[in-house]
């Protein structure tokens, strides 16, 4: 009897230490809550072999598209929150300031190319940015090559280069889409997204386009929010100008966008139905994975988004930083460390950087990244190239001043319901202009 009694308190002992285990290996992990759902895989292979080669784990959870901040409102509030988790830049940075680590004296903000470009002050690193972007129009160029040799077109560009105008921009469309079945597709420009949590590409990244002009006349200083509490949408008619040109000519009946999504789009541009789409470097991933793909390397480009304001002429594609990196300041400091010491594996080690430059994609801002190390993905290149061209202005990411999700949100719905025909225009601009206030109020 004492024998099997003996023999059960091994057991239990033997089991109590494996449960243990297993809660200790799960609380050592660092804990990533991703933003971007098209880069989940990646992270899930990142995860294997930074365990592979540290003996230490990396758990990653992706929000779905457009919930990424319901998400970390969620996760951040239990007992295993996330240790690095991204937010919004200046205004994201008001929102979740109260569990942002000082990175001040971490490795991984000391390898920055340019340290002015993390989010600080006085007081300390708050947020580092992890990827330069750029968005833009972009063009299939087997598209638009067969379009500058049809015989009687009613323009006179000889490469899309030539295009430095929205009223260029313009008279080129329409053109294509008046030959489009001699083309060989549904429409000049993919569907334009306006399902709920699928219109960022106009909220943020078009808008960004008519406010960074707003903000240039005005001189803004957009290091102080104070000064963004209310903006006029100055450049409401040119913003119009493009979106009209965006939905009338496309391959989706203007009344149907409110069931169009992001990867809808994607897909229609992978498959030749349409010559562009607007979008960024990171659509790369997306395009070329696209189940019958028809659009090659070589063939894929970037120009800019003209919409028809004074200055264009001299404009670039749209390059900057949104997201930054942030370590939850409310964990045990040994999770703050390993959450530091993962950014900077994956950042400067060989395996975290193959990572970084051929399957995340990213063009990364730091010094450890030689001419070697960057990303050979077409559209990175072209903004790399862009950023390397003399005379000429790239738009900043002004979007980052943008007050609100409630603002885009609202802005969204009126340009959906713009589409389908029930509010005007000057509907739209009441409500971008009022919403903008009250979200600032």
């Amino acid at each position: 009897m004492k024998k099997c009694v003996a023999l059960a308190l091994v057991i239990v002992c033997l089991l109590y230490a494996l449960v243990g285990c297993g809660k200790k290996n799960n609380q050592d992990a660092v804990y990533y809550l991703n933003f971007k759902p098209e880069i989940a895989d990646v992270y899930t292979k990142i995860a294997s072999d930074y365990e592979r080669e540290t003996g230490k784990s990396l758990r990653v959870v992706t929000a779905a598209s457009g919930t990424y901040e319901q998400t970390l409102k969620s996760e951040i509030s239990k007992s295993d929150a996330p240790a690095i988790f991204q937010f919004n830049g200046p205004v994201g940075y008001q929102t979740w300031k109260n569990y942002c680590a000082n990175l001040q004296n971490t490795e991984i903000y000391r390898k920055l190319n340019d340290s002015n470009i993390a989010l600080k002050d006085e007081n300390g690193v708050w947020g580092i940015p992890y990827v330069v972007e750029g968005y833009g129009i972009i063009y299939n160029k087997a598209i638009t090559d067969a379009y500058l040799a049809l015989p009687g077109r009613r323009t006179t560009i000889q490469s899309m280069d030539d295009i430095r105008s929205f009223e260029m921009l313009k008279a080129v469309v329409e053109d294509m889409s008046s030959r489009k079945a001699e083309l060989g597709i549904d429409g000049v420009f993919a569907s334009t997204s306006l399902k709920s949590g699928e219109d960022w590409r106009w909220t943020t990244h078009l808008a960004n386009v008519a406010l960074h002009y707003e903000f240039r006349d005005n001189n803004t200083d957009l290091t102080d929010l104070s000064n963004t509490k209310q903006v006029s949408f100055k450049y409401s008619d040119e913003f119009k100008n493009l979106f009209d040109l965006y939905i009338n000519h496309s391959t989706t009946n203007p009344k149907l966008l409110g069931s169009k999504q992001v990867a809808d789009s994607m897909a229609e541009f992978a498959l030749g139905k349409c010559a562009m789409v607007q979008t960024g470097n990171w659509a790369w991933s997306q395009i070329s994975q696209v189940s019958g793909n028809t659009v090659k390397k070589e063939n894929i480009r970037m120009m800019p988004i003209f919409m028809g304001i004074d200055g264009e002429e001299n404009q670039g594609i749209c390059i900057g930083t949104e997201n930054y990196l942030a370590i939850n300041s409310q964990l045990p400091q040994a999770q703050q460390e390993a959450a530091a010491d993962f950014l900077l594996w994956l950042y400067s080690s060989e395996t975290g950087k193959e990572y970084v430059s051929n399957e995340l994609e990213f063009i990364a801002p730091f010094n450890t990244f030689g001419d070697d190390d960057k990303p050979e993905d077409p559209l990175s290149k072209d903004v790399m190239n862009w950023m390397e061209k003399d005379n000429i202005h790239n738009v900043t990411w002004d979007f980052v001043v943008f007050p609100s999700q409630n603002f885009k949100d609202a802005f969204g719905a009126a340009l959906l319901q713009y589409a389908q025909g029930t509010k005007t225009w000057a509907q739209v601009k009441e409500i971008f202009v009022n919403t903008w206030a009250s979200e600032n109020s």
